[in-house]
């Protein structure tokens, strides 16, 4: 287990990382979420011991990474948002210089090599340089580097940016395999990814830990703020007051006319999506309208992230705010910071 405890990063005035909390158990994958300039990279260097913090501890299965850096580190991998790659290397003599750091033993060092590259796809590169390699294929490299010598916790930030479809596919099912014997960190900007490999998330704003917790309990915490989809043909005024005078219907968001005269309407709800539907659709037929598609939009990740990222904070601050939401797992918040450009 990993124990991030009150972690907080000064850059000269400017707090990047507020007295921020959180675990990641063992066997589990945790999405690390926010916008650019959030304080994830800072933070994730930090866990890694590649950044000094300014206050707080980072905890490595009970070995404190301030105090026993060299113990701590030896348990991590870690793949920066920049793969730590040398260029004028070739990439078989890069892997082993890496297992040389690693202090892998030289009995195991051959065999360790040809799993991880193996594991990558990157043994039909391995006499190339480095430097002549896809980005695609550098990340790959800097990505085989990171699980060398099996460590117990693998830190992730960006591993598939700049991947083809089918290499992003490749790393998403090794970052799920890893769950087996591994604790791993993900950051990534591409929600549906982390939907698909994570068991909890963590999301981050300007130093500030805004949720944490499952993916299914935090889209189950928006559910009153669900979509509905009307199209019907005709009768715009008439269609739209009825839409508006429907129990659970909290507001229209948008009208759109289409080309063949019909009317689009999309409705924010404050109650059960299922019901609404269905006591709008009641309500559209009595009243003889046209209905040519209804149907519910049920909130996902991305409409959380959004949600949690733009809602403007109270004067009781962030615990406040998200404390409707997630109120067991939510720090307390600055709102006075500014915002660190990772």
């Amino acid at each position: 287990m990993i124990t991030i405890e009150n972690l907080t990063k000064f850059y000269g005035n400017n707090r990047a990382v507020n007295n921020i909390s959180f675990t990641i158990n063992d066997n589990e994958i945790l999405g690390f979420l926010g916008p650019n300039g959030a304080g994830k990279s800072t933070t994730m260097n930090m866990i890694a011991g590649y950044l000094p913090m300014s206050g707080g501890t980072v905890t490595i299965s009970g070995t404190d990474i301030s105090k026993d850096p060299v113990k701590a580190k030896a348990k991590i991998g870690y793949l920066p948002q920049d793969p730590p790659v040398y260029p004028d290397m070739r990439v078989k003599e890069y892997m082993s210089f890496c297992a040389g750091l690693k202090r892998i033993p030289h009995s195991k060092k051959k065999d360790e090599i040809k799993r991880v590259m193996e594991l990558l796809s990157i043994t039909d590169v391995k006499d190339k340089l480095i430097k002549n390699l896809s980005g695609g294929y550098k990340r790959r490299v800097g990505f085989a580097q990171a699980i060398l010598g099996n460590p117990d916790f693998i830190i992730l930030d960006e591993p598939t940016v700049g991947l083809d479809p089918n290499q992003v596919i490749e790393v998403r099912n090794i970052i799920k395999d890893l769950r087996k014997s591994h604790s791993v960190i993900f950051s990534s900007h591409i929600l549906s990814e982390v939907s698909e490999v994570c068991d909890r998330v963590v999301i981050i704003n300007k130093g500030d830990i805004r949720a944490i917790d499952t993916i299914e309990n935090l889209e189950k915490s928006f559910g009153a703020t669900s979509v509905l989809h009307i199209k019907v043909n005709g009768s715009k005024t008439k269609s739209a007051s009825i839409i508006e005078m429907t129990k659970g219907v909290k507001e229209i968001t948008d009208i759109t006319e289409e080309d063949n005269g019909s009317f689009s309407f999309t409705a924010q709800l404050d109650g059960n999506a299922e019901e609404v539907r269905r006591n709008l659709m009641a309500e559209l037929i009595q009243n003889k309208v046209d209905i040519a598609e209804i149907y519910s939009e049920k909130p996902n990740l991305e409409n959380v992230f959004i949600e949690l990222i733009n809602r403007p904070a109270k004067s009781g601050g962030l615990m406040e705010l998200i404390n409707e939401i997630t109120p067991e797992n939510i720090t307390n918040s600055d709102d006075d910071k500014k915002e660190e450009n990772e």
